[in-house]
Formats: C-alpha cells, sequence, structure tokens
C-alpha cells in the first residue's frame, strides 16, 4: 500500500526534526514481543528481560501489536525538538478518552478481551497505560536512553545539513527506499499507513532506533508526521568510547583523542559525555583544548552547541 502527500512550499519550509523517548519506548515493546525481528537490541533485551518480573504489560501489548496499526494516543508527536519523557508522559496522560476509544478500536490481531477492557472505561485504560509506561520507563529504558539519544541526535544533525545544503529533494532521497520525493508530493510505500495527508502545519521528521526497518506515519487529528530508521543503529550497543589509538593518545591525551575521533559526526558536549562515560564539565575541558588548538569548532544549532572537527582536525584523525 502507498500513500500520497502532497507538500506545499509551506510545508516544505516547516519541515523539522524532532526525537522522541516516548517513541522508542513504545516501539521497543515490539522488540520484546520479538526478539528474532529484532536481534540487533539483543544487548538491551538480554539487559531488561530480568527487571520485567511484576511488571503486566499485557495491555501495552495489546496496543501495540506485532503488525498493524498501532494506538495512536501513545506515541503523539513532538511537539519540540528534543523533549523530555515527562512532558510526554504528561500528553498521553491527556489524551482525551474518546479519541482513545476509536483508536483502540482499530488494531486487529490482538487479545480483543483486552481491548474490549480498555474500550469499555477508556477514561481509566489511558491512565492505566501512562502508569506501565512510566514503569516501563523507570525499570527498562530511563539508563539506556542517553545512548539512543545521542545515536539520534547524530542523524538529525547529519539530515539537518543534507536540508540545508541540498533542499528537500537531497534529503529525501536519502531518507528511505520507501520515501519518494516528487518535487510536489511525498510517496510512501508503507503498508497500514492511513492515508490522511499535511494540513497546513508543516511535517515532523523523526528518527527512530527501535522501530526496525519501515517507516511509519501519523496525521490528523495529530501533527503530519514521518518516522524513518535511523543511520548507524548498528553501532548502538557498542560498548564505550571509539578507541584512541596509541600514537595519538601520547600525542594529545587519551580522552582528547577519543573525542577527537568521535568527532566524525558532529555532537553536543551531553551526548559526547554519554558515550564517553566522563562528565559534561569535563568534556567541555577537552573541547576547549581542542577548540584552542584547531582541531574542532563549535556551532550553535538551535539552543545547542554542536562541535564538529576541522580540516586540521580531520587530518589528525585519519593518521591515527
Amino acid at each position: 500500500m502507498s500513500i500520497s502527500w502532497v507538500l506545499r512550499p509551506d510545508d516544505v519550509a516547516r519541515i523539522r526534526f524532532a526525537f522522541s523517548p516516548m517513541w522508542e519506548l513504545v516501539a521497543s515493546l515490539r522488540t520484546l514481543q520479538r526478539p528474532s525481528r529484532h536481534s540487533i537490541h539483543l544487548p538491551w533485551l538480554k539487559a531488561v528481560r530480568p527487571r520485567l518480573a511484576g511488571l503486566d504489560l499485557s495491555e501495552l501489548f495489546a496496543l501495540v501489536p506485532l503488525t498493524g496499526y498501532i494506538a495512536d494516543f501513545i506515541t503523539p508527536p513532538p511537539d519540540t525538538p528534543m523533549p523530555e519523557f515527562a512532558a510526554e508522559l504528561d500528553r498521553v496522560r491527556r489524551a482525551p478518552p474518546e479519541l482513545a476509544r476509536r483508536e483502540a478500536a482499530k488494531i486487529k490481531g490482538t487479545d480483543r478481551a483486552v481491548i474490549e477492557r480498555f474500550m469499555a472505561d477508556p477514561e481509566a485504560g489511558v491512565a492505566r497505560v501512562a502508569d506501565t509506561l512510566e514503569a516501563y520507563w523507570e525499570r527498562c529504558f530511563a539508563e539506556f536512553w542517553p545512548r539512543v539519544y545521542g545515536l539520534l541526535e547524530r542523524d538529525v544533525l547529519r539530515r539537518s545539513r543534507q536540508l540545508a545544503q541540498g533542499g528537500a529533494h537531497e534529503l529525501f532521497a536519502a531518507l528511505d527506499p520507501a520515501v519518494v520525493w516528487t518535487g510536489e508530493r511525498l510517496l510512501i510505500d508503507r503498508p497500514w499507513c492511513e492515508a490522511g495527508g499535511l494540513h497546513g502545519d508543516g511535517l515532523v521528521l523523526v528518527p527512530s532506533a527501535f522501530w526496525g526497518q519501515a517507516v511509519a506515519v501519523m496525521t490528523a487529528p495529530y501533527q503530519s508526521t514521518l518516522i524513518y530508521p535511523v543511520l548507524g543503529v548498528g553501532t548502538l550497543w557498542e560498548q564505550g568510547p571509539p578507541p584512541a589509538p596509541g600514537g595519538l593518545s601520547a600525542l594529545i591525551g587519551r580522552s582528547r583523542a577519543q573525542i577527537l575521533l568521535a568527532l566524525a559526526e558532529p555532537a553536543t558536549t551531553s551526548a559526547l559525555a554519554a558515550r564517553m562515560s566522563l562528565t559534561p564539565g569535563a568534556v567541555s575541558q577537552h573541547l576547549g583544548v581542542l577548540s584552542g588548538g584547531g582541531l574542532a569548532v563549535g556551532m550553535r544549532v538551535g539552543k545547542q552547541v554542536v562541535y564538529r572537527r576541522t580540516p586540521i582536525g580531520d587530518t589528525l584523525a585519519s593518521q591515527a
């Protein structure tokens, strides 16, 4: 099945990127249900399996079946570029019960008894679902979110450069084989997508690490959203920072060498700190030295400062 969205000039101008801890949390429920289809996340699965004891996920599994439509109210499109989980959870709690009931009614191939219970009292159902999502986040996901965050952040920075340098044609050409941009229409080859369309508020592009090798869409009554697989997910569960070769480490210090190698893709101080297992303050000091030596440079992107290697830094890293 294919859907077609008309993107007017105003819509193209209002394309924005965001990522969502709630979306990753919900997508991970499919990983739990069928690990064989998401083997790349086995390190995470092994870590969290023992933590699931006593946590009843049956209602979430019913609303997030292995295939097909999932209830949209539990994955509201991010309304800011980098929403906090608590803010997204609050939006789930405030989902209109009647809307949640209608969405639950559309789900197929799942435990109908659980769905019928939810639909009988959707207000209580929304509250239960939000409580379970919060418990699941705290037990199984919060600890790993900084690692996922860093991967998504690098993807957004890369795609943002593509959009700025090559426009919509370059962006969509590299986004996913299921997405084709004709210059006027965005054609999306995806089963279980409702046709819908853009409705005057632009388009949100959301990378995902846990959704797998597919795209997904959301539309009215939500902001039009396209979820796509993040690049580099194969590196997500690699342990530790990039290795620091002896020569480079001896020249500028081990931690600075690791940071310089990590800057093969632009990153913020917080993302580097999570990856390096260092404090943000320590990373900031090392970045100051690297910047002072002409090996790295910071650039402001929105409210954050993103660091990248300079040509001199690239040359030094390539010789390592």
